[in-house]
């Protein structure tokens, strides 16, 4: 591999004009792409298979008009009332002000038209009216209702007003009412013109006194992640660059490169949305890590180029030198990347594929930039590239061979004479930071984790408070009677007295029976809040109960609600951690033997992994979820679908720095050092070049903690603190440590494996052999300019 990488370095140096024109061509037509070709971004979510999603499906096959009602992908807005201090929501003039805003409301053009009739006019015989009004007004009519129903049916009065106030918008005490504002149209229409029309109508509630507070879908400010969090990025990643090349020109070529490397990328992953649905966030995480992996990559190379020149003045050869050997590692630590990402496929979670898939595709554009537009580039500049010397600023070559004794060299002589110490320091410090992970708590982004700040935290906050915690989070049961040995409705009220003697049951009651008369849904409001474990308990012991009540009248009946659906999610994801981790370090395990050509080297990298990544999530816990230090003011359980999504990015980048630094040792070795002395020397020579590039993708993956969006915020911290654990403990504490224990046996292959194993000579030892005569001997050395 690094002879083609080699020819393809030189060919790009020399024919410099042709391969710019190529690339800076489509970065425009993939410009113009996105521009004609893009379609919006769809934020639904749905994971097809789960129990909750089944009942879902079946509750909008059995209740048509009830098929918007997926507490996830529905566009409606809730506006909650709160009465004065001292008053309710009775007071005339309280009434008064509610109707105003509703009738603020009802002159949004996107309120569904049955919301929008005349309240005074009375529906059509069978027919429950959809308009809307004010919670006093719903309450007393509802009222009514139940009392006749209960008067014509025998049943209870008591109970029947129970059941009635467990419908009722308006709290018992009368201080807290809701309104459920339906909206044509799915999620992704939602505009900032229309939410701007909610805050208004809101807006005439607040000015004649009321708490007027906003949650549900179409209330929801549409946050642009993105945009100068990038910059805050690139412009740590300059300082980095240019105390390590101490040159302006070389500094600002990496950056160049993923800037162009990004830019085709995000375009490519726009021009998708025309064709695909792709969730918001798609973009901005595959813009994270191709941003932080092409500055890196192209850094590597540049280094490598650095130091080819002290052994060659002819700068096209030493572009080609530097691609064949460093870019031989680029090659392989961007496959391991890429492994990781797609192979998030096997989780089976669409929006999960996306992300993968997009970050995958940014990264090898980062990988082809590397090796093709980076040596143009170098071409371009010619003897410039290190030209714009920085006053102060005295860089050495990171990769020089000068084995005078500087810090990293006696660094690595102290691990190779006292290698337990390292390592038995760095494997206890992880695991003190790993110990928070025991109390890792799992849950998807809802009004209960909002930031207490927002409108609809203290909009959940007054549902909780006026109508007890159960209202926010109601589970729904959809009965199906078809195959009932009883009357369907003697079967669904079975059900109901069946649920209703569960522990942590407020309420159970028939809510809706389609006109087929076989299938009914059973609201059942909790006594616990929806991300409390006694409604998790309670969901689990009314699904636990169905095969019972199969079995005495055969009904079959699922539940779905947000917490139901939830629950499914993290479960459908701990189920699929197990094979994921398998093909990840499956195939990235393949992947490393063919690199080393060793069967421990490989291990004691995975090993490392998992080491960094426990790390990570005891440090993204403590920080995000217990609220260490005060430096989250809303502290909330982990987003679920977080841990198997940060394991695979880094293992990726865990990975990078393994291919990266071992792969110096691994060509000293081959080279005729003795393994302590491999390892020695090339810990002195990739250890300065693998901080810098660690220190850059840190401040990447950093900056991004200052979006609003909570998950870009915690995963641009745990990523970052990955890459620091990782990078600055396991492969420059625990690595070199145990590579000094092992001695030669860290090299060891079995023969027969060492036969069918094609020899990819990462190292550039075929390559040496091959170079032509005169670029080996007698070459004036040159200092870079």
């Amino acid at each position: 591999m690094a002879t083609y990488l080699y020819r393809i370095g030189k060919f790009a140096y020399r024919r410099k004009g042709t391969v710019l024109s190529i690339w800076l061509t489509l970065l425009v037509l993939m410009g113009v792409g996105a521009a004609t070709l893009s379609g919006p971004t769809n934020d639904s979510f749905s994971i097809p298979g789960t129990p909750a999603q089944q009942a879902q499906d079946l509750m909008a096959e059995r209740f048509p008009e009830a098929a918007g009602n997926d507490p996830f992908n529905s566009l409606s807005a809730r506006f909650v009332f709160a009465a004065p201090d001292g008053q309710t929501l009775t007071d005339p003039a309280n009434e008064a002000a509610m109707d105003a805003v509703l009738d603020r409301v009802r002159d949004i053009e996107q309120v569904e038209p049955a919301a929008k009739a005349d309240p005074a006019t009375p529906p059509a015989a069978g027919e429950r009216s959809a308009a809307l009004v004010n919670p006093v007004v719903a309450h007393d009519g509802l009222i009514e209702m139940v009392t006749q129903q209960a008067q014509q049916s025998g049943k209870p009065l008591d109970r029947a007003l129970a059941d009635a106030q467990a419908l009722s918008s308006l709290s018992a005490d009368a201080t807290v009412g809701y309104v459920d504002v339906p909206f044509t149209g799915e999620v992704t229409d939602v505009t900032d013109e229309l939410t701007a029309e909610i805050d208004a109508a809101a807006q005439v509630g607040r000015d004649a006194g009321l708490g007027v507070q906003l949650s549900g879908s179409a209330a929801q400010v549409q946050e642009a992640p993105g945009g100068t969090t990038e910059l805050i990025g690139m412009a740590v990643a300059a300082v980095v660059l240019m105390i390590t090349f101490g040159s302006l020109v070389a500094a600002g070529l990496p950056l160049i490169s993923a800037i162009i490397g990004v830019g085709i990328g995000s375009l490519g992953i726009t021009i998708a949305t025309g064709f695909t649905e792709l969730g918001s966030m798609t973009p901005t995480l595959a813009i994270m890590i191709g941003l932080a992996v092409a500055i890196d990559y192209s850094l590597f190379i540049v280094s490598r180029f650095r130091h080819e020149l002290t052994v060659t003045d002819n700068r096209e050869e030493a572009a080609g030198r530097a691609v064949g050997t460093a870019g031989s590692a680029v090659v392989f630590a961007g496959l391991t990347v890429i492994i990781a990402l797609v192979a998030l496929r096997v989780v089976g979670i669409k929006f999960l594929t996306d992300m993968g898939m997009a970050a995958g595709f940014a990264v090898f554009i980062a990988v082809l930039i590397a090796l093709t537009f980076l040596p143009a580039m170098l071409g371009l500049f010619g003897s410039k590239v290190f030209a714009g010397r920085i006053p102060f600023v005295k860089a050495k070559d990171p990769e020089s061979g000068s084995m005078q004794p500087g810090a990293s060299m006696r660094y690595a002589r102290w691990i190779a004479r006292v290698p337990l110490v390292p390592l038995i320091g760095g494997v206890l410090l992880l695991a003190v930071l790993a110990v928070p992970t025991t109390g890792l708590k799992l849950a998807l982004p809802s009004q209960a984790t909002a930031d207490p700040a927002t409108s609809a935290r203290q909009a959940y906050d007054l549902i909780d408070d006026g109508f007890g915690p159960g209202r926010n989070g109601p589970l729904v049961v959809v009965v199906d009677a078809r195959d009932a040995t009883v009357p369907a409705m003697q079967a669904f009220g079975d059900v109901v007295t069946t649920i209703s003697e569960q522990p942590d049951v407020a309420n159970a009651q028939v809510v809706g029976v389609n006109q087929a008369g076989d299938t009914a849904q059973i609201l059942v409001t909790p006594a616990s809040g929806p991300t409390d474990p006694k409604t998790v308990d309670l969901m689990q012991s009314i699904r636990d109960g169905e095969a019972g009540m199969h079995e005495q009248i055969g009904v079959n009946y699922g539940v779905t609600g947000q917490t139901a659906l939830e629950t499914d999610i993290s479960d459908r994801l701990q189920d699929a951690l197990i094979p994921y981790l398998l093909v990840v370090v499956g195939l990235a395990f393949i992947l490393l033997t063919l690199v080393f050509r060793s069967l421990l080297v490989p291990l004691t990298a995975t090993l490392g992994f998992l080491l960094s990544v426990a790390a990570t999530f005891g440090a993204t816990v403590a920080i995000f979820q217990n609220g260490w230090g005060g430096l989250v003011g809303n502290p909330q359980p982990l987003v679920s679908f977080m841990p198997i999504f940060l394991i695979g990015v880094v293992f990726g980048l865990a990975m990078d720095y393994q291919v990266f630094l071992v792969t110096r040792m691994r060509e000293e070795y081959v080279h005729g050092a003795s393994a302590k002395d491999a390892m020695t020397i090339g810990f002195t020579h990739g250890s300065r070049v693998v901080t810098a590039a660690a220190l850059i993708m840190m401040s990447v993956f950093a900056a991004f903690i200052a979006e609003p969006n909570s998950f870009i915020k915690s995963i641009g911290f745990a990523l970052a603190a990955a890459v620091f654990f990782d990078a600055f403990v396991v492969r420059m504490v625990i690595i070199p440590a145990v590579m000094a224990l092992l001695g030669d046996k860290a090299w060891w292959l079995p023969a027969w494996l060492d036969r069918i194993l094609p020899n990819v000579d990462i190292e550039g030892e075929k390559l040496q052999r091959e170079l032509p005569a005169h670029a080996l001997e007698g070459e004036e050395t040159v200092a870079a300019r």
